[in-house]
């Protein structure tokens, strides 16, 4: 895949994570725990803001092809995983990892460990992007 469609993908997994939040946003008084539907809301409205972001800057960093790739698809994976994830935590209505909204819910100990899987694994997607980006970046203007 080359830069232009690594743009127009990530342009593209914005918009259609943008119109997801939004439709999650519809739901929020229909879930077990809607200040937890509010905050996947929001999740995935910043996920597509991210996305849409990287799509800008991509031109700008110098990675190597592997690194590139896992760049590009665990940001795709980070940001779709967390506003699902964040959606099963209201519908599940668990509280492990979301003590400020998850009060006075309780869930079933399987429903806690798939939201605590996803919460965690998709911060960690997260952070490993925002890693290479800048170090992408760096290696760029070192050049």
């Amino acid at each position: 895949m080359d830069l232009v469609n690594r743009r127009s993908y990530f342009f593209t997994a914005g918009i259609s994570l943008f119109l997801l939040a939004m439709l999650t946003g519809l739901t929020i008084p229909y879930l077990a725990n809607p200040r937890m539907g509010l905050s996947a809301h929001l999740v995935g409205v910043l996920g597509a803001l991210f996305l849409v972001a990287l799509g800008v800057i991509w031109p700008e960093k110098d990675l190597p092809p592997g690194a590139d790739t896992a760049a590009f698809w665990l940001s795709v994976y980070g940001a779709y995983s967390n506003l699902c994830t964040a959606f099963l935590a209201a519908v599940f209505a668990t509280n492990s990892l979301t003590p400020l909204v998850g009060p006075p819910h309780s869930a079933l100990p399987w429903k806690e460990a798939t939201v605590t899987f996803g919460l965690v694994s998709s911060n960690v997607a997260t952070a490993i992007v925002c890693l290479l980006v800048l170090w992408g970046l760096h290696r760029r203007r070192a050049k």
